[in-house]
């Protein structure tokens, strides 16, 4: 059997960080198995409706690697399929299961059905609609039902559920699972207004893409004996399901945007890595091995396997989050940074740095920064003279007698032949030891000089990159004003 999943969002606005995870377990479990991961655009619900969001979502999916396989006439360049240009497909299978009994026409108005739930609330009863006592074609009659339908009356296709039955399927995630029949709600499958409802227009694009395995958040796990009847009711095979874990907060809540970001793109413009966002994420529930936690997007494929998914929630931490992006930061290519950092720094006017230059400066301060994008704030020193001294740092390290205890040092290191940081440190430890001073008495003073900061990188590091040149005309012009 060939596998095929899916990946079927709704397009309501953004791309949340738990669909990122739906989505990338879609696809890594198919490229583990040689098999085909499509994306599905289920926007049947257009009261939901976002402008923009499918071409959001494609944007976000693109941007952490997930590319999808196959493109349907109907689909734009990106090849999703699009539930909204499939009504008429809907309704044909809809009205297929009022042919063979296990779906009938329901013709209550709002009111009635208002008046039902507060009888059931009153009663002590779950809400749930009753097919004995509502209008529909098991209280009207067939005869009477196809009159009202062919007249124009509105009408709704509801699922007629096997009341007597229990409904089993087995998860891959969470085991066998068994629901008695008269737990579940008669759903709607068709609406009044002839759009379908998720459940079937999801049962049936399932079955006609011929998914294997469907993989979906755990909040869609109520929803499934409503298929697993729908699939029964077509003659149709069920696909295999796994429902994945919540992600939660660090409260054990559900992750939303009520207690920080959540949409992909917001991770993104906080200048995470893609590959530290994607490898977080996959980790969220599952981990092939306890002795790490980077793994690169063809290790996570290699290894990726269904059955070791948790079940329980998985704990959103941010802080594991920033700590796996400094990790990547310390790791990936140079020369793929800096590319990724130069329309960065035009934003600071930072414009025509030097790439060989710019990987220099990146390698420099990637040790003491969580992301990329600090470079032109952390080190703005790196790419500007220092036009403001921390004033805290100047009283505490530039005192009465520091330019004649810094002077001379600064004579010595003018004449250095090799501008380079073993030559440097050697010449100032020289320095010291010959006048009885400790090495940060000089230090701080040429920190102070030619960054105008108290923390950086190594100074005689941040000295050899800088050039003789700019450091010597930064240390004159801060002793002609700072006597």
């Amino acid at each position: 059997m060939s596998v095929r999943v899916r990946f079927a969002p709704s397009p309501t606005g953004y791309l949340h960080v738990g669909g990122l995870r739906t989505a990338l377990y879609n696809y890594l479990f198919a490229k583990h198995n040689n098999g085909k991961c499509i994306l599905r655009i289920e926007d049947t619900d257009r009261t939901r409706f976002v402008e923009n969001a499918q071409e959001n979502l494609i944007t976000s999916l693109r941007w952490a690697g997930i590319e999808f396989d196959e493109s349907p006439e109907i689909g734009g360049e990106y090849g999703p399929y699009v539930q909204s240009e499939r009504f008429d497909l809907y309704k044909k299978y809809g009205l297929q299961l009022i042919e063979n009994g296990t779906a009938y026409y329901a013709f209550d108005t709002s009111e009635e059905l208002n008046a039902m739930r507060e009888r059931q609330q009153k009663a002590g009863i779950a809400p749930k609609y009753d097919r004995t006592v509502m209008r529909n074609e098991f209280t009207l009659g067939k005869d009477e039902a196809k009159r009202l339908v062919e007249n124009g009356t509105p009408y709704v296709v509801r699922l007629k559920v096997p009341l007597t039955e229990n409904i089993r399927f087995t998860d891959l995630i969470r085991g066998d699972v068994i629901v008695n029949g008269r737990d579940i709600d008669d759903q709607i499958l068709l609406k009044s207004d002839g759009f379908p409802t998720y459940h079937l227009a999801n049962v049936v694009d399932d079955h006609l893409m011929a998914i294997t395995h469907v993989i979906r958040g755990e909040e869609w796990l109520p929803s499934t004996p409503k298929h697993v009847i729908l699939y029964n009711a077509f003659g149709w095979e069920c696909p295999t399901f796994a429902h994945l874990p919540l992600l939660l907060n660090k409260d054990k809540s559900k992750l939303s945007k009520r207690q920080g970001s959540v949409a992909v793109e917001d991770f993104k413009e906080q200048g995470y890595f893609k590959e530290s966002f994607v490898n977080f994420v996959a980790l969220l529930g599952w981990n092939p091995t306890s002795d790490r936690e980077i793994f690169s997007m063809d290790e996570l494929i290699e290894h990726f396997n269904l059955e070791k998914v948790n079940k329980s929630g998985a704990v959103f931490d941010i802080q594991k989050l920033e700590w796996m992006n400094s990790q990547y930061l310390k790791m990936l290519p140079l020369d793929y940074m800096a590319e990724l950092l130069e329309p960065e720094l035009k934003k600071y006017n930072f414009n025509n740095v030097n790439r060989d230059y710019l990987i220099k400066v990146i390698n420099l301060l990637k040790e003491r920064i969580t992301f990329l994008k600090q470079v032109p704030v952390f080190g703005n020193y790196m790419f500007e003279k220092p036009a403001n001294f921390e004033q805290e740092y100047l009283q505490k390290h530039w005192k009465d007698n520091t330019p004649e205890i810094i002077k001379p040092l600064v004579e010595q290191l003018n004449v250095v032949a090799n501008w380079k940081h073993d030559d440097l440190y050697e010449a100032t430890k020289k320095y010291v030891e010959a006048n009885g001073l400790k090495l940060k008495d000089v230090i701080h003073p040429l920190r102070l000089m030619i960054t105008g900061k108290s923390v950086g990188a190594g100074m005689f590091e941040t000295m050899e990159i800088l050039g003789k040149e700019e450091c010597m005309e930064r240390i004159n012009s801060f002793l002609a004003n700072y006597k």
